[in-house]
Order: structure tokens, then C-alpha cells, then sequence
């Protein structure tokens, strides 16, 4: 049986190592650009990898977030879509999860 609490801790623990990293990517890209013309062609190909990735752990926060609301109200661990058991291996694998595998397959 999944032990919700350790499962709340490993989303918070993700949660924090995301938002931190997501802090550290925008702060790279507030970064003053290089004058040269090549310089800001390189940069500018680095950013849009930078966004990626920050858009990436922005999403990934929302759906920890989610997760974690659905832990408060005694819902976590039943799929979103049919209300059946998500799964304990797929929660480990995916603390985050919001749908069994069949409905994520969908």
C-alpha cells in the first residue's frame, strides 16, 4: 500500500528542486545579451532551450501542485477521468499522476 505521506514529501522535495531551477533558468535569461551579432545568434538559440526547459518545470510544478490538492482533499491516487486506482507503481514512477494508465493512453 502507498504510504501518502511519504508520497506528499517526495512531490514537495520535487516541487522545491523545480522552482529553484526554474528561478535559476530566468534568471540566465534576464541576463544581458552579447553585443556581437554572432554572439546574440548563439544566445538566442541557447534561450529558446532555456525556455523549454523552464516551461517544462513550470508545468511539471502545476501538475506537483495538483497532485498535492488532491492529497489534502483525500482524492489522491484515483484517476481523474474514471475514478479508479491510478496505481502504486505508476504513482512511484509518476508521484504526479492524475490518471490510471488507461485513461492516460487515451
Amino acid at each position: 500500500m502507498l504510504d501518502v505521506n511519504k508520497m506528499k514529501q517526495v512531490l514537495m522535495d520535487r516541487r522545491q528542486i523545480l522552482s529553484v531551477k526554474a528561478e535559476e533558468i530566468e534568471g540566465e535569461l534576464r541576463t544581458p545579451g552579447d553585443p556581437d551579432f554572432a554572439e546574440q545568434a548563439t544566445a538566442a538559440e541557447g534561450d529558446e532551450v532555456l525556455e523549454g526547459l523552464e516551461n517544462s518545470a513550470l508545468l511539471e510544478i502545476s501538475k506537483i501542485n495538483a497532485a498535492l490538492a488532491r492529497i489534502e482533499n483525500g482524492t489522491y491516487g484515483a484517476c481523474t477521468t474514471c475514478e479508479e486506482p491510478v496505481g502504486d507503481k505508476r504513482l512511484e514512477t509518476i508521484p504526479h499522476a492524475a490518471q490510471c494508465i488507461s485513461c492516460a493512453s487515451e
